[in-house]
């Protein structure tokens, strides 16, 4: 065969085989941190510190908490000044809103925090009555948003946060409308994108085995830590551990 002819087979060969060979994923480098009811995003403040140490682009949502609507919007707002695929974060109430919103075509997963996964037609109220309430402290302001009492909230919310600390939560609590906590999910996320979920075995605010029982219904690849509700605070390394992870695998 003529050198030239030798030449031209080669590479096209090499055309072939660079048009074959899988594309590699955009690496997942953006977070976006959902809070859930009864606080805000500060909380995300640790955990948001080791990921940025770890070279990650951290966002906090502020959601409103005045309608799954709203705090929906309130996300995908942040979604949309990300560059690049995002890993969206709930904890709590935040995961009925990262169900909805992580609709987003940017969203490459989800990562619950002792959270909700709720599917189509559920929501967080709804799930709460499917198990066993893990307290009965929840309460209602005469314009129907939600509270815990503040004399149960440390022990219901962080027992594992200094005594001082979950005091002050509790009176600076972010109430949830009620409309909000009913609403149900229109599309859930988790049946398209991958999904990762953090059982907290000492929540009194969610029934941990609840918990559990969602994680394994949406597939969520799962670890389990022996924290309070307020995970996210009280141990942030696994909570950034398990963001990371997730990131990660996203890219794959």
């Amino acid at each position: 065969m003529p050198t030239k002819s030798i030449a031209a087979a080669a590479a096209a060969v090499a055309v072939l085989s660079a048009t074959a060979a899988p594309a590699r994923a955009e690496p997942v480098k953006n977070v976006v941190l959902v809070h859930g009811a009864f606080a805000d995003g500060s909380g995300w403040r640790d955990v948001a510190d080791i990921l940025g140490k770890d070279g990650y682009t951290v966002s906090v949502v502020q959601e409103p908490l005045t309608s799954l609507a709203d705090d929906v919007a309130a996300t995908k707002r942040v979604l949309d000044l990300q560059q690049g695929p995002a890993l969206l974060v709930g904890h709590s109430y935040g995961g009925v809103v990262i169900t909805e919103a992580g609709n987003a075509p940017n969203v490459a997963g989800l990562v619950y925090i002792a959270a909700f996964i709720p599917d189509k037609g559920e929501s967080a109220v709804g799930l709460l009555s499917q198990a066993k309430p893990a307290n009965n402290d929840m309460q209602a302001t005469k314009d129907d948003f939600l509270y815990l009492a503040p004399a149960a909230f440390p022990a219901d919310f962080a027992a594992d946060l200094p005594p001082a600390e979950a005091k002050f939560m509790a009176h600076s609590q972010q109430m949830l409308a009620k409309a909000a906590g009913g609403a149900p999910v229109t599309t859930a996320a988790w049946h398209q994108k991958k999904s990762w979920a953090l059982v907290a075995t000492r929540d009194h605010n969610i029934n941990p085995d609840l918990e559990r029982t969602m994680a394994k219904r949406a597939g969520s690849e799962t670890i389990e830590v022996p924290a309070s509700h307020a995970v996210y605070l009280s141990k942030p390394k696994e909570v950034a551990h398990l963001i990371e992870r997730a990131a990660k695998e996203s890219a794959r």
